[in-house]
């Protein structure tokens, strides 16, 4: 794409803030077409900022999907939300999407507002509520209002990131609200990340699907090795760490079910993202309480 061509292209970067779990990766995935981001059932998928980059013929629109901005108990939920916050103050527009199936609007909702009138910079919000293929229409009409009541912004768009419902109008008025500009990243790019650390997040989000509750935000994965092996694939080596030996116990599973589990789902998953066939070892140590460790934090990319 030559964007000298068109006079009007715009460019810019889009924050996508919400609380955990209202399903801001995968409306990123949806828009992008392809699954770039994580996502799981489980809150606090999305612990690092990564792009998604959607070049269209006339903008190319940089999508932030940040960390779900939360309460945070421990010194990985105080980098997360700091980071987040960041991403906001230095965006183009912010995107907020709230849970359009839960009513009424959840406490954190409000603290994210309290969030946005303190930012330095005050970029345009776009709110959006999701889910609502869960919705009938009078629901639909009682969450505006309920919404609305909460943050004074212009009308809502009522969107479903898993249906559809929406998005090209999204796309849109997103586009439409941008600055002109050029785009800042080539027309092939889509998100700024490489394939190593899309893995790594894959392994964790096939870990967050498959185990019990009191053991998927104790752990993180570390990539120890991703080696090319030509028309054969790549090999990818890792670590599952926890922050107990019960919860080590509990990954590995019975005769080691539940980590082959772990890795035939991720699997699955690298290998639509990468296009070819993929070989995951997969272990699991124990690094006691790393979540309030700075040290521990540093070594994971954090």
């Amino acid at each position: 794409m030559d964007s000298n061509k068109n006079t009007d292209f715009r460019s810019g970067f889009v924050a996508v803030m919400g609380r955990p779990n209202v399903g801001k990766s995968t409306l990123i995935n949806t828009l992008m077409g392809q699954k770039i981001a994580a996502v799981s059932p489980r809150p606090q998928t999305t612990r690092q900022m990564q792009m998604g980059i959607l070049t269209l013929e006339d903008a190319q629109i940089i999508f932030v999907d940040t960390p779900g901005l939360h309460n945070p108990h421990h010194k990985l939920g105080e980098y997360m939300n700091k980071h987040a916050a960041e991403a906001l103050g230095d965006a183009d527009l912010i995107l907020f999407v709230v849970d359009g199936s839960e009513s009424p609007p959840h406490e954190e909702d409000q603290i994210l507002i309290n969030l946005l009138k303190e930012l330095r910079t005050q970029p345009e919000v776009i709110l959006a509520i999701n889910k609502i293929d869960r919705l009938d229409e009078n629901e639909l009409a009682d969450r505006q209002k309920e919404y609305l009541d909460l943050y004074l912004a212009a009308e809502p768009i009522l969107i479903s990131a898993t249906r559809g419902d929406q998005l090209q109008a999204l796309i849109k008025l997103l586009a439409s609200k941008l600055p002109e500009g050029e785009p800042f990243y080539p027309e092939e790019q889509i998100t700024d990340l490489y394939e190593r650390e899309i893995a790594a997040d894959l392994i964790r989000e096939a870990a967050l699907i498959h185990l019990r509750d009191e053991v998927p935000h104790a752990i993180a994965i570390r990539v120890d090795e991703y080696t090319e092996r030509g028309d054969g694939g790549a090999y990818i080596a890792a670590t599952i760490f926890v922050e107990r030996d019960s919860q080590k116990g509990i990954v590995i599973g019975k005769g080691g079910k539940m980590l082959k589990r772990i890795g035939t789902t991720a699997r699955h998953e690298i290998e639509a993202m990468s296009g070819r066939k993929v070989f995951i070892k997969l272990r699991v140590k124990v690094r006691k309480n790393w979540r309030n460790d700075e040290n521990s934090l540093r070594r994971f990319g954090f």
